[in-house]
Protein backbone atom coordinates (compact mmCIF):
# COMPACT_ATOMS: atom_id res chain seq x y z
CA UNK A 1 0.00 0.00 0.00
CA UNK A 2 1.31 3.36 -0.94
CA UNK A 3 0.16 6.88 1.16
CA UNK A 4 1.04 10.08 -0.60
CA UNK A 5 2.02 13.00 1.36
CA UNK A 6 1.79 16.67 -0.50
CA UNK A 7 3.88 18.95 1.55
CA UNK A 8 6.00 22.53 0.67
CA UNK A 9 9.54 21.81 -0.82
CA UNK A 10 12.22 24.13 -0.94
CA UNK A 11 13.41 23.10 -4.06
CA UNK A 12 11.97 24.22 -8.09
CA UNK A 13 8.89 24.30 -8.15
CA UNK A 14 6.81 21.32 -11.04
CA UNK A 15 6.61 22.76 -14.31
CA UNK A 16 2.86 22.40 -15.15
CA UNK A 17 3.54 22.18 -19.13
CA UNK A 18 6.87 19.41 -18.69
CA UNK A 19 5.13 16.05 -17.64
CA UNK A 20 8.69 14.59 -16.79
CA UNK A 21 9.27 17.99 -13.63
CA UNK A 22 5.64 16.85 -12.72
CA UNK A 23 6.41 12.96 -12.18
CA UNK A 24 10.03 14.22 -10.42
CA UNK A 25 7.95 15.98 -7.65
CA UNK A 26 5.36 13.30 -7.19
CA UNK A 27 7.77 10.95 -6.53
CA UNK A 28 9.61 13.01 -4.13
CA UNK A 29 6.42 14.02 -2.65
CA UNK A 30 5.55 10.22 -2.32
CA UNK A 31 6.42 8.68 0.90
CA UNK A 32 6.09 4.37 2.03
CA UNK A 33 3.52 4.39 4.40
CA UNK A 34 6.00 2.95 7.03
CA UNK A 35 7.71 6.34 6.74
CA UNK A 36 4.21 8.38 6.92
CA UNK A 37 3.89 8.54 10.84
CA UNK A 38 7.09 10.04 11.29
CA UNK A 39 6.96 12.66 8.73
CA UNK A 40 3.21 13.18 10.28
CA UNK A 41 5.10 13.56 13.71
CA UNK A 42 7.62 16.03 12.26
CA UNK A 43 4.82 18.27 10.61
CA UNK A 44 3.11 18.20 14.24
CA UNK A 45 6.03 19.32 16.02
CA UNK A 46 6.75 22.19 13.43
CA UNK A 47 2.91 23.26 13.76
CA UNK A 48 3.43 23.28 17.28
CA UNK A 49 6.51 25.04 17.36
CA UNK A 50 5.14 27.58 15.18
CA UNK A 51 2.27 28.68 17.34
CA UNK A 52 4.36 28.87 20.61
CA UNK A 53 6.40 31.47 19.09
CA UNK A 54 3.81 33.12 17.80
CA UNK A 55 2.18 32.93 21.28
CA UNK A 56 5.95 34.06 22.71
CA UNK A 57 6.22 37.30 20.38
CA UNK A 58 3.72 39.53 22.86
CA UNK A 59 5.61 38.41 25.82
CA UNK A 60 8.92 39.19 24.42
CA UNK A 61 7.75 42.58 23.62
CA UNK A 62 6.68 43.24 26.79
CA UNK A 63 9.57 41.89 28.56
CA UNK A 64 11.93 44.70 27.22
CA UNK A 65 9.92 47.36 28.74
CA UNK A 66 9.87 50.60 28.42
CA UNK A 67 12.00 50.56 25.52
CA UNK A 68 10.46 54.64 24.40
CA UNK A 69 9.56 57.08 26.55
CA UNK A 70 6.55 56.86 29.20
CA UNK A 71 4.43 59.77 29.75
CA UNK A 72 2.75 60.71 33.30
CA UNK A 73 -0.39 62.59 33.10
CA UNK A 74 -1.03 65.03 35.89
CA UNK A 75 -4.15 66.65 36.04
CA UNK A 76 -3.63 69.54 37.81
CA UNK A 77 -1.47 72.81 36.79
CA UNK A 78 2.29 72.65 37.55
CA UNK A 79 3.65 73.79 40.83
CA UNK A 80 1.31 71.73 43.12
CA UNK A 81 1.80 68.29 45.26
CA UNK A 82 1.08 65.86 42.50
CA UNK A 83 3.27 67.68 40.10
CA UNK A 84 6.40 67.93 42.13
CA UNK A 85 6.15 64.18 43.44
CA UNK A 86 5.55 62.95 39.76
CA UNK A 87 8.96 65.12 38.85
CA UNK A 88 10.57 63.65 41.17
CA UNK A 89 9.40 60.50 40.40
CA UNK A 90 10.05 60.72 37.15
CA UNK A 91 13.33 61.84 37.11
CA UNK A 92 14.46 58.68 39.06
CA UNK A 93 12.59 56.90 36.84
CA UNK A 94 14.43 57.63 33.62
CA UNK A 95 17.55 56.62 35.29
CA UNK A 96 16.48 53.16 36.04
CA UNK A 97 14.71 52.71 32.43
CA UNK A 98 16.95 54.57 30.63
CA UNK A 99 14.08 56.30 28.86
CA UNK A 100 12.95 59.53 29.21
CA UNK A 101 9.88 60.31 31.48
CA UNK A 102 7.77 62.98 30.42
CA UNK A 103 5.07 64.66 32.81
CA UNK A 104 1.83 66.01 30.83
CA UNK A 105 0.15 68.64 32.84
CA UNK A 106 -3.76 68.36 32.17
CA UNK A 107 -6.08 70.33 34.34
CA UNK A 108 -9.82 70.81 34.39
CA UNK A 109 -12.69 69.30 35.33
CA UNK A 110 -11.58 67.82 38.68
CA UNK A 111 -8.77 65.76 37.13
CA UNK A 112 -11.49 64.35 34.44
CA UNK A 113 -9.76 65.82 31.66
CA UNK A 114 -6.35 64.21 32.68
CA UNK A 115 -8.33 60.76 33.26
CA UNK A 116 -10.31 60.67 30.29
CA UNK A 117 -7.06 61.22 27.98
CA UNK A 118 -5.52 58.37 30.25
CA UNK A 119 -8.87 56.13 29.89
CA UNK A 120 -8.68 55.93 26.40
CA UNK A 121 -4.68 55.79 25.71
CA UNK A 122 -3.33 52.54 24.54
CA UNK A 123 -3.36 49.49 27.39
CA UNK A 124 0.82 49.41 27.09
CA UNK A 125 1.75 51.55 30.16
CA UNK A 126 3.30 54.15 28.13
CA UNK A 127 0.60 56.59 29.45
CA UNK A 128 -0.25 56.37 32.98
CA UNK A 129 -1.99 58.81 35.03
CA UNK A 130 -0.96 60.55 38.50
CA UNK A 131 -4.65 60.11 40.20
CA UNK A 132 -5.78 61.61 43.20
CA UNK A 133 -8.20 60.69 45.62
CA UNK A 134 -10.02 62.96 43.82
CA UNK A 135 -10.36 61.51 40.35
CA UNK A 136 -11.15 57.63 41.84
CA UNK A 137 -12.96 58.35 45.01
CA UNK A 138 -14.45 62.00 45.49
CA UNK A 139 -15.63 62.54 42.02
CA UNK A 140 -18.08 59.11 41.96
CA UNK A 141 -19.08 59.89 46.05
CA UNK A 142 -20.55 63.69 45.13
CA UNK A 143 -22.07 62.48 41.93
CA UNK A 144 -19.77 64.86 39.37
CA UNK A 145 -20.32 64.33 35.72
CA UNK A 146 -17.23 62.07 34.72
CA UNK A 147 -15.94 60.98 31.20
CA UNK A 148 -14.55 58.06 32.65
CA UNK A 149 -15.27 54.93 34.99
CA UNK A 150 -12.68 55.05 37.90
CA UNK A 151 -13.98 51.30 38.85
CA UNK A 152 -13.52 50.03 35.09
CA UNK A 153 -11.16 52.46 33.08
CA UNK A 154 -7.84 51.66 34.91
CA UNK A 155 -5.31 49.29 36.01
CA UNK A 156 -4.35 49.96 39.63
CA UNK A 157 -0.40 50.39 40.28
CA UNK A 158 0.57 51.98 43.32
CA UNK A 159 0.21 54.61 46.02
CA UNK A 160 2.78 57.18 45.65
CA UNK A 161 1.58 59.56 48.81
CA UNK A 162 -0.67 60.29 51.21
CA UNK A 163 -0.93 64.08 51.73
CA UNK A 164 -1.62 66.35 55.26
CA UNK A 165 -4.00 69.34 54.25
CA UNK A 166 -3.79 73.09 56.46
CA UNK A 167 -5.94 75.85 57.51
CA UNK A 168 -3.78 78.24 56.56
CA UNK A 169 -3.97 82.41 56.47
CA UNK A 170 -1.80 85.23 55.98
CA UNK A 171 0.70 85.96 58.86
CA UNK A 172 0.75 89.48 58.79
CA UNK A 173 -3.23 90.26 58.72
CA UNK A 174 -4.84 86.50 59.44
CA UNK A 175 -6.11 85.06 62.78
CA UNK A 176 -3.30 83.48 64.88
CA UNK A 177 -5.37 80.56 66.11
CA UNK A 178 -8.39 78.19 64.64
CA UNK A 179 -10.43 79.71 67.31
CA UNK A 180 -10.09 83.38 66.45
CA UNK A 181 -10.72 82.27 62.72
CA UNK A 182 -14.06 80.74 63.98
CA UNK A 183 -14.74 84.08 66.06
CA UNK A 184 -13.51 86.64 62.87
CA UNK A 185 -16.30 84.45 60.81
CA UNK A 186 -19.05 84.71 63.74
CA UNK A 187 -18.38 88.45 63.89
CA UNK A 188 -17.62 89.60 60.42
CA UNK A 189 -20.53 91.07 58.51
CA UNK A 190 -19.96 89.36 55.50
CA UNK A 191 -18.77 85.68 54.83
CA UNK A 192 -15.68 84.75 54.67
CA UNK A 193 -13.74 82.91 51.02
CA UNK A 194 -11.83 80.12 51.66
CA UNK A 195 -9.54 78.66 48.68
CA UNK A 196 -9.22 74.96 47.52
CA UNK A 197 -8.61 72.77 44.71
CA UNK A 198 -9.36 68.91 45.22
CA UNK A 199 -12.50 67.57 46.61
CA UNK A 200 -11.36 66.66 49.69
CA UNK A 201 -9.98 70.21 50.99
CA UNK A 202 -13.36 71.87 49.53
CA UNK A 203 -14.99 69.41 51.10
CA UNK A 204 -13.02 70.13 54.84
CA UNK A 205 -13.62 73.90 54.62
CA UNK A 206 -17.65 73.06 54.44
CA UNK A 207 -17.26 70.58 56.73
CA UNK A 208 -15.44 72.97 58.97
CA UNK A 209 -17.81 75.71 58.38
CA UNK A 210 -20.47 73.88 59.50
CA UNK A 211 -18.96 72.20 62.70
CA UNK A 212 -17.93 75.59 63.58
CA UNK A 213 -21.35 77.27 62.75
CA UNK A 214 -20.03 80.06 60.62
CA UNK A 215 -21.07 81.03 56.79
CA UNK A 216 -17.72 80.43 54.23
CA UNK A 217 -17.68 80.87 50.52
CA UNK A 218 -15.59 78.53 48.46
CA UNK A 219 -13.50 79.83 45.88
CA UNK A 220 -12.53 77.12 43.94
CA UNK A 221 -9.33 76.58 41.90
CA UNK A 222 -7.85 74.58 39.69
CA UNK A 223 -4.83 73.31 41.51
CA UNK A 224 -2.43 74.28 44.61
CA UNK A 225 -0.30 76.89 42.81
CA UNK A 226 -3.85 78.65 42.07
CA UNK A 227 -5.14 78.09 45.82
CA UNK A 228 -1.68 79.43 47.36
CA UNK A 229 -1.61 82.43 44.75
CA UNK A 230 -5.22 83.42 46.08
CA UNK A 231 -4.11 83.66 49.88
CA UNK A 232 -1.49 85.77 48.63
CA UNK A 233 -3.22 88.16 46.53
CA UNK A 234 -6.31 88.57 48.89
CA UNK A 235 -8.40 86.87 47.13
CA UNK A 236 -9.56 84.94 49.97
CA UNK A 237 -9.24 85.01 53.68
CA UNK A 238 -7.82 81.30 54.62
CA UNK A 239 -7.40 78.16 52.62
CA UNK A 240 -7.56 74.55 52.99
CA UNK A 241 -4.46 73.11 50.82
CA UNK A 242 -1.78 70.65 51.05
CA UNK A 243 1.18 71.24 52.80
CA UNK A 244 3.46 71.70 49.72
CA UNK A 245 3.20 74.42 47.79
CA UNK A 246 2.34 76.47 50.96
CA UNK A 247 5.98 75.20 53.20
CA UNK A 248 7.87 77.71 51.45
CA UNK A 249 6.06 81.12 52.22
CA UNK A 250 5.13 79.42 56.08
CA UNK A 251 9.08 79.36 56.26
CA UNK A 252 9.37 82.19 55.06
CA UNK A 253 7.25 83.88 57.55
CA UNK A 254 4.49 85.15 54.76
CA UNK A 255 1.97 81.99 55.92
CA UNK A 256 0.99 80.82 59.00
CA UNK A 257 -0.66 77.42 59.40
CA UNK A 258 -3.59 77.62 61.74
CA UNK A 259 -4.25 73.52 61.50
CA UNK A 260 -3.92 70.05 60.20
CA UNK A 261 -6.36 67.76 58.70
CA UNK A 262 -4.78 64.71 60.43
CA UNK A 263 -3.33 62.96 63.25
CA UNK A 264 -0.56 62.13 61.48
CA UNK A 265 2.97 62.79 62.53
CA UNK A 266 3.86 65.88 60.40
CA UNK A 267 8.27 66.73 60.62
CA UNK A 268 8.45 69.64 58.49
CA UNK A 269 5.66 71.32 61.05
CA UNK A 270 5.98 69.64 64.47
CA UNK A 271 4.00 72.06 66.35
CA UNK A 272 0.63 72.06 64.14
CA UNK A 273 -1.72 70.20 65.56
CA UNK A 274 -5.10 68.27 64.26
CA UNK A 275 -8.09 70.35 64.04
CA UNK A 276 -10.29 69.02 66.04
CA UNK A 277 -8.18 68.54 68.69
CA UNK A 278 -6.84 72.57 68.67
CA UNK A 279 -10.51 73.50 67.78
CA UNK A 280 -12.71 71.40 69.82
CA UNK A 281 -14.63 70.29 67.32
CA UNK A 282 -15.83 67.13 65.97
CA UNK A 283 -14.23 66.67 62.77
CA UNK A 284 -12.98 63.67 61.25
CA UNK A 285 -9.52 63.40 59.94
CA UNK A 286 -9.20 63.82 55.72
CA UNK A 287 -6.05 62.44 54.22
CA UNK A 288 -5.91 63.31 50.11
CA UNK A 289 -3.57 60.78 48.33
CA UNK A 290 -1.74 60.53 45.01
CA UNK A 291 -1.62 57.19 43.29
CA UNK A 292 -0.11 55.55 39.80
CA UNK A 293 -3.00 54.14 37.36
CA UNK A 294 -2.60 53.11 33.57
CA UNK A 295 -5.42 52.01 31.40
CA UNK A 296 -7.72 49.18 31.69
CA UNK A 297 -5.91 45.69 29.73
CA UNK A 298 -2.26 47.08 30.57
CA UNK A 299 -0.69 43.76 30.69
CA UNK A 300 0.30 42.43 34.20
CA UNK A 301 3.71 41.77 33.77
CA UNK A 302 4.01 45.61 32.21
CA UNK A 303 1.56 46.93 35.64
CA UNK A 304 4.53 44.84 38.35
CA UNK A 305 7.36 46.06 36.19
CA UNK A 306 6.19 49.40 36.79
CA UNK A 307 5.15 48.82 40.38
CA UNK A 308 8.39 47.09 41.66
CA UNK A 309 10.49 50.10 39.79
CA UNK A 310 8.49 53.26 41.46
CA UNK A 311 9.16 51.09 45.13
CA UNK A 312 12.76 50.83 44.04
CA UNK A 313 12.54 54.78 43.00
CA UNK A 314 11.24 55.80 46.43
CA UNK A 315 13.63 53.51 48.48
CA UNK A 316 16.54 56.05 47.05
CA UNK A 317 17.60 58.05 49.89
CA UNK A 318 18.23 61.40 47.66
CA UNK A 319 14.46 60.80 46.28
CA UNK A 320 12.80 60.87 50.01
CA UNK A 321 14.96 63.94 50.69
CA UNK A 322 13.67 65.57 47.97
CA UNK A 323 10.24 64.80 48.80
CA UNK A 324 11.01 65.42 52.26
CA UNK A 325 11.44 69.06 51.84
CA UNK A 326 8.66 69.50 49.71
CA UNK A 327 6.23 68.75 52.04
CA UNK A 328 5.21 65.21 50.37
CA UNK A 329 5.58 61.82 51.68
CA UNK A 330 5.54 58.45 49.76
CA UNK A 331 3.59 55.55 50.39
CA UNK A 332 3.84 52.53 48.12
CA UNK A 333 1.49 49.46 47.98
CA UNK A 334 0.83 46.23 45.68
CA UNK A 335 -1.80 46.83 42.90
CA UNK A 336 -4.12 44.86 45.17
CA UNK A 337 -3.68 46.21 47.95
CA UNK A 338 -4.31 50.25 45.83
CA UNK A 339 -7.84 48.44 44.43
CA UNK A 340 -9.19 47.22 47.54
CA UNK A 341 -8.37 50.60 49.39
CA UNK A 342 -9.42 52.74 46.67
CA UNK A 343 -12.99 50.76 46.16
CA UNK A 344 -13.33 51.18 50.33
CA UNK A 345 -12.62 54.62 50.26
CA UNK A 346 -15.23 55.56 47.42
CA UNK A 347 -17.85 53.50 49.71
CA UNK A 348 -16.52 55.56 52.89
CA UNK A 349 -16.49 59.01 50.85
CA UNK A 350 -20.33 58.37 49.56
CA UNK A 351 -21.87 57.20 52.68
CA UNK A 352 -19.87 60.72 54.38
CA UNK A 353 -20.96 63.26 51.48
CA UNK A 354 -24.46 62.12 51.51
CA UNK A 355 -24.83 62.38 55.67
CA UNK A 356 -23.58 65.46 55.64
CA UNK A 357 -25.88 67.29 53.75
CA UNK A 358 -22.87 69.62 52.55
CA UNK A 359 -23.07 70.50 48.81
CA UNK A 360 -20.13 71.71 46.64
CA UNK A 361 -21.96 73.41 43.62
Amino acid sequence: MRARLLCCHSGARANPANPESRAEDLEHATLDSEHAPSARLGMTLCLVLALAFGAAVPALAQSDFPNRPVKIVVPFPAGGPTDVNMRILGQKLSEIWGQGVVIENRPGANTGIGAQQVAKSAPDGYTLLAAMDTTLVMNPATGAAMNYDPFKDFSVITLTAKNTSLVTVRANDGPKTIQELIARGKQSAKKLNYGAGITITRLAGATFAKAAGIDVVLVPYKGSAEVVQGLLTGSVDFIVDGIAPSLPLIRSGQFRPLAKLNNRPLPPLPDVRFIADTSGLSIDEMSSWIGLVAPAGTPKDVVEKIHADVVKAYADAAVADRLEKAGIFAVTNTPAEFDTYFRAEAERWTRVYKESGIKLD
